[in-house]
């Protein structure tokens, strides 16, 4: 299948998870990240806030972990700039700095900005996941962009509610690989 059948089909599977299943699996894959990911050497973690009606993994449990147990850890979050069609990055400095966008999706309205290149791992939301590391996202490009600018040594992990596919049809060749994917089963992890 292709991106954009895909993006149709698992957007509308998601949607259809309970709150209960969607909580309880969003809870698994912070418990899965946490035994699977090592975060010693992580000193600037970029992290989405989930979109919930879209049922984007919850990270607001991964969050409150990272800020309880690994203080050495910067927490990133994006913001969308319209006028460059790409993403700024700031530190997250508390919920409370978060106000809704147009889109009704959580964003930092105000906040201080890191550069890309300081960037160690990034988390990164997704429609759907192959075998071979790669994924289908909303199909804007601001994960693609932003990690063209990361370092080369910055991690990328995705985060899936749902298991992979075996193949996504239509690749790119900008398009950016998952190092590792977390689902609530297990970690996939994949060569670069």
């Amino acid at each position: 299948m292709t991106k954009e059948e895909l993006r149709k089909i698992y957007l509308q599977k998601r949607r259809s998870l309970s709150d209960i299943e969607y909580e309880k699996l969003s809870i698994q894959i912070c418990e899965n990240f946490f035994n699977q990911i090592g975060l010693s050497t992580i000193k600037t973690l970029h992290i989405f806030i989930p979109i919930k009606k879209n049922k984007e993994p919850d990270t607001t449990f991964i969050i409150e972990r990272i800020q309880q147990k690994f203080s050495h850890i910067n927490l990133i979050v994006p913001r969308v700039n319209h006028s460059t069609e790409e993403m700024d990055n700031f530190f997250f400095e508390g919920f409370d700095q978060l106000e809704k966008n147009k889109w009704d999706i959580l964003e930092p309205k105000e906040g201080n900005l890191i550069e890309p290149n300081r960037i160690d791992m990034v988390l990164i939301p997704l429609l759907a996941f192959d075998e071979q590391g790669h994924r289908v996202g909303y199909g804007k490009g601001f994960y693609d962009k932003l990690l063209s600018k990361c370092k080369s040594d910055c991690k990328r992990i995705g985060l899936s509610l749902l298991e992979p596919l075996t193949k996504i049809e239509d690749i790119n060749p900008h398009d950016k690989k998952l190092h590792a994917c977390i689902t609530p089963s297990k970690t996939w992890n994949f060569e670069l």
